[in-house]
């Protein structure tokens, strides 16, 4: 088994949603295929200081504000890595390539410059995932209430919604299902079922969202484009990973209005696990658009939300 090395990777995000991808220069193993710019953490070095480095060394510019994102850990045949990704959202200076390496910036889903290195499949398909995942409430807001809630989150630039009414009557819910995802169609917006395999494949839906009880018995992913999971702890995150979850929602984070007395994470503790769970991590449980900074400073792709979606 060869040594596990660690190494640091920048997602150098625009404004726009592209970020850049580097071809690796001739000489190096890979040579030719594209990655996201970073290099070994040297004896001593924090991550953080190693991406600073890395970047500055690589491309001339000085990173000014990076989050911990997704750790991903890959056998190549010369090396096993363990990289950890950063999301670089601000920047000093104009990047150029200072090892004669080619640079571009692309767009989530649409790109054109290829091939990749083969460890970065996973990190592409996150970053299609948008940082706000609602969930539907029609049973506090009736169904015509939300829908025309949904519609306007939807103009605003909602992409990604979970239909989760189980005390909804099985037609009525199907009825609300397939009325939610012709909405987000219309906007290209992507729709999970929640729990119902059968209704997901019944209307099309993007997706199964998994709870934690389907999580523990699943033996492979279901057939679909897109599999969230919900998970409390370590353990749970690990099961999410394996049979290849693209995403999982993490919490409660903090008190909710339903269980304003019940046991949550934290922020510290949620952290820890976001930062070592290797898949894209939402925060859950009393969220509202307000935390999403924080979210993301310890470690989340995003929050998701029931209540603080439709306000």
């Amino acid at each position: 088994m060869p040594q596990l090395v660690e190494v640091v990777a920048a997602v150098i995000a625009r404004a726009d949603g592209s970020y850049l991808l580097a071809q690796r220069p001739k000489g190096k193993v890979y040579a030719g295929y594209w990655e996201f710019p970073g290099g070994k953490v040297e004896p001593g070095e924090t991550h953080f200081e190693a991406i600073v480095r890395e970047i500055h060394e690589e491309l001339g510019i000085e990173v000014l504000e990076a989050e911990p994102w997704l750790l991903r850990r890959h056998d190549y045949e010369h090396a096993s890595v363990r990289l950890r990704f950063f999301r670089v959202r601000r920047w000093r200076g104009v990047p150029v390539g200072l090892d004669g390496q080619c640079f571009e910036f692309q767009v989530p889903g649409r790109e054109t410059v290829g091939p990749m290195l083969p460890a970065n499949g996973p990190v592409l398909k996150a970053l299609g995932l948008p940082a706000v995942y609602a969930i539907t409430h029609a049973g506090t807001l009736g169904a015509a209430g939300f829908l025309l809630r949904l519609e306007s989150a939807l103009s605003a630039g909602l992409r990604l919604v979970q239909v989760r009414e189980g005390a909804m009557a099985p037609e009525t819910r199907r009825n609300f299902a397939a009325a939610v995802l012709a909405r987000c169609r219309a906007h290209g917006a992507r729709m999970l079922v929640n729990a119902d395999v059968e209704l997901a494949h019944a209307i099309g839906a993007d997706g199964v969202h998994l709870t934690a009880t389907q999580l523990a018995k699943v033996s492979e992913r279901p057939d679909f484009p897109l599999i969230g999971a919900s998970a409390h702890d370590e353990v749970e995150l690990r099961r999410a990973l394996a049979i290849g979850c693209d995403f999982a929602v993490l919490g409660p984070v903090l008190p909710t209005p339903t269980h304003p007395d019940g046991p949550f994470l934290g922020w510290t503790r949620f952290g820890a696990l976001a930062r070592d769970a290797q898949l894209p991590i939402y925060a859950l449980g009393g969220m509202s658009p307000a935390d999403l900074p924080n979210a993301t400073a310890n470690s989340a792709h995003g929050i998701a939300m029931m209540r603080g979606a439709w306000l």
